[in-house]
C-alpha cells in the first residue's frame, strides 16, 4: 500500500521560510515524479513544484526562485523549502506521486501553510 506523508507546515511570518517533507512507502521511490501542489481557500488545486527521476524540476510561476523542490531517493522522501514566504503562500499543502506512463496518482493527506502578514 502506498503511503505519502507530509510534515513541516506551520505558521510563519510574511519573509520566512518552511521546510515541507513527503516520506514515501510502498512504492520504488527512485523510478517516480513526485510533486508539492497546494489548494487556498476557494481556489483550486494547483502545482507548486515537480521533480522528476532524473531530478528534473518544473515549478509555478509564482514560486520560481523562492522554493526549492529536492529529493533523496535513499530516504524515499521530496522536500520543498520556501523562503520569502508571503500571505499568497497560504494553503493546505499536498505531496503528490506517480510513474510517468502510468495512470495511478498517490496523495498524501495535506500540511498546513499559514503566512501571517
Amino acid at each position: 500500500q502506498v503511503q505519502l506523508v507530509e510534515s513541516g507546515g506551520g505558521l510563519v511570518q510574511a519573509g520566512g521560510s518552511l521546510r515541507l517533507s513527503c516520506r514515501a512507502s510502498g512504492i520504488t521511490f527512485s523510478i517516480i515524479t513526485m510533486g508539492w501542489y497546494r489548494q487556498a481557500p476557494g481556489k483550486q488545486r494547483e502545482l507548486v513544484a515537480a521533480i522528476g527521476r532524473g531530478a528534473n524540476t518544473n515549478y509555478a510561476d509564482s514560486v520560481k526562485g523562492r522554493f526549492t523542490i529536492s529529493r533523496d531517493n535513499g530516504k524515499n522522501t521530496v522536500y520543498l523549502q520556501m523562503n520569502s514566504l508571503n500571505s499568497e503562500d497560504t494553503a493546505v499543502y499536498y505531496c503528490n506521486a506517480n510513474r510517468p506512463g502510468y495512470p495511478t496518482v498517490y496523495w498524501g493527506q495535506g500540511t498546513q501553510v499559514t503566512v501571517s502578514s
